[in-house]
């Protein structure tokens, strides 16, 4: 395979992963899609600023720690910049449930990458909404 192919391969494995534990709640593992000096920032009123990969854990954690979460990155757009630099804007659609309330999101992900020791990390990301959706009541149904 071509090493700008697998580059990108690598890429998009690594946005799948950060979904995967976001949504399953693997907070280690989460932690290391992201660079040591990562930086997020998240959308409200004042676009919050987050440096670096424990301060975007924690961050993100305490967001969706108590929530069913469902989320999902699709149609890429990855520019490989360097040999160890990358870009990519993702489409994306959250769903998340505290019991009480929901919403559903829409939107795109702008992200930079770093290749570091072989390997592809987060560098920064900002989430951008389109819509969101919310209601006063959970989007759960309860079962028997």
């Amino acid at each position: 395979m071509d090493a700008r192919w697998q580059d990108l391969e690598e890429i998009k494995g690594l946005k799948a992963r950060y979904f995967r534990y976001l949504d399953t709640k693997r907070w280690k593992e989460f932690g290391e899609v992201f660079a040591e000096d990562a930086v997020s920032i998240s959308p409200t009123s004042s676009d919050v600023i987050t440096r670096g990969r424990q301060a975007i854990v924690e961050r993100v954690k305490g967001v969706v720690r108590d929530a069913v979460s469902v989320h999902y990155g699709f149609m890429p757009e990855i520019e490989l910049t360097s040999e160890t630099t990358a870009k990519g804007i993702w489409s994306m659609f959250d769903f998340v449930d505290y019991g009480k309330n929901s919403w559903k999101g829409y939107g795109h992900y702008q992200e930079e990458y770093v290749k570091l020791g072989g390997r592809w990390y987060i560098k920064s990301f900002k989430l951008t909404r389109i819509r969101q959706d919310k209601h006063e009541q959970s989007a759960l149904g309860t079962t028997p």
